[in-house]
């Protein structure tokens, strides 16, 4: 390998840490300029715009320019899902210190549904949000559609929590990393397994019913 070669794949990496220390920025920027309350679920949605962009082959985009339109056009539809999935997380994790701390008869039954119903809000938030990004559709759909792809593609649903967990896992054990590359990562990790589901699936290949 050349001198030139070398500075040519050192740029190319260079040009991508930038690239995703930016996108977690703006991220975190957006977030807070909505308060959290508002601001996290359109950021995300964001977020995964960007990554979606540039797993598609468009690496020169304008990325806060970018960030920002899609962070008006999806906020209200980013805020309705964010919420009604935190909601749920929220009636889950109720029921599991109910289900902890009482005695049932049904005591086989009962955590089998809650583990049930839990694995398919898994689903839910692997793949609402990048079903949000790529298909133009209301809230409703874009639930629907997520557990009908995340149970059809459950190999790559199981690939996605996979890497999920690998990147949090790094990032809790190295936490200077999260202000820098963490969401945006994820974001780049998430979009690039599920964006092979949709090409696929644009294609009509597969989940015709969607």
């Amino acid at each position: 390998m050349n001198g030139k070669e070398i500075v040519s794949k050192l740029d190319f990496i260079l040009q991508w840490i930038f690239r995703l220390v930016v996108l977690n920025v703006a991220w975190i920027f957006y977030s807070v300029l909505g308060l959290f309350v508002a601001g996290i679920f359109p950021a995300t949605a964001a977020m995964l715009s960007v990554a979606r962009k540039w797993i598609l082959g468009e690496h020169d985009i304008k990325i806060f320019q970018t960030f920002k339109n899609a962070y008006r056009q999806e906020f209200a539809t980013a805020n309705i899902l964010g919420w009604i999935l935190t909601i749920t997380g929220v009636i889950l994790y109720v029921n599991f210190q109910l289900m902890k701390n009482s005695v049932s008869v049904f005591s086989v039954v009962t955590p089998f549904a809650f583990y049930l119903m839990v694995f398919f809000y898994m689903i839910l938030l692997i793949w609402a949000f990048p079903m949000l990004v790529h298909y133009k559709a209301t809230w409703r759909q874009h639930l629907k559609n997520a557990i009908i792809v995340g149970l059809s593609k459950i190999h790559y649903t199981l690939m996605c929590g996979l890497a999920i967990f690998a990147i949090l896992y790094l990032s809790l054990s190295y936490p200077g990393i999260i202000p820098f590359f963490t969401i945006s990562v994820l974001g780049i990790g998430v979009m690039w397994v599920t964006l092979r589901v949709f090409t696929k699936m644009d294609q009509g290949v597969t989940v015709k019913s969607l």
